[in-house]
């Protein structure tokens, strides 16, 4: 009884079109998952710290002392990074004099929003990345397929008498290139949506917070007016 051909033997004894895919979608693989990972600690963080913050914010804090302890510290979350933004541009308008409140309700709001879009593509690092990963890595184990089996009839063709042990390998190697294309576009693609979902509610987070602040600081302006 012949012994079962070794999973290893079958992929470095595949041609070299097909072994050089399968080495692609495997370097491709890793470095997926590798991101993903990344991705998951930082959205992870990002949500922690939202948490963390708008429970100092209205916690009853005193608006410029936060400030001056965020702008002290040697690192910003995301959040804290758009407060310092809009509540800097408060101060610089209250600096100059002349407090006028629709200057502040409309710079500090400009001001927040290019904060927020700034946040918003740091949280969508790689996601592009791994929507390319999941949508083409079905297709290049696809090629990688169509050119295993161009090698199997091209064997077929030579053979006086096909068997099924001397068929067997290039049909393995075929369905590995296959398997190894969906291996690395399942998980992409499955990370992505679920990260995209994240970043969304993260975002309306981010808007909804800038929302509050535009507005406490331009009653705040209209207090230093009256």
């Amino acid at each position: 009884m012949n012994d079962p051909v070794s999973f290893t033997s079958l992929v470095f004894g595949a041609s070299w079109p097909v072994l050089s895919i399968i080495i692609l979608l495997a370097v491709v693989s890793v470095v997926s998952w590798t991101m993903i990972f990344q991705r998951y600690i930082a959205l992870s963080n990002a949500r922690r710290e939202l948490l963390d913050f708008e429970d100092t914010f209205w916690g009853g804090t005193d608006l410029r002392q936060l400030y001056s302890e965020i702008v002290e510290s040697e690192s910003q979350s995301g959040i804290e990074t758009i407060f310092v933004s809009g509540f800097r541009e408060f101060e610089r308008i209250v600096d100059d004099g002349n407090v006028d409140p629709e200057a502040v309700l409309t710079s500090v709001t400009r001001v927040t929003r290019v904060a927020v879009s700034r946040e918003e593509e740091s949280l969508e690092t790689h996601l592009g990345f791994l929507a390319s990963v999941g949508s083409v890595s079905p297709y290049v184990g696809l090629l990688g397929t169509v050119v295993g089996l161009i090698n199997v009839f091209r064997d077929i063709a030579t053979m006086s008498q096909a068997s099924h042990a001397s068929l067997a390998p290039g049909i393995a190697e075929v369905l590995i290139v296959t398997a190894m294309g969906l291996f690395a576009a399942i998980p992409a693609v499955v990370a992505f949506n679920r990260y995209s979902a994240r970043v969304e509610t993260l975002s309306k987070r981010y808007e909804g917070f800038v929302d509050e602040l535009v507005s406490i600081l331009y009653r705040a302006a209209r207090a230093e007016t009256t």
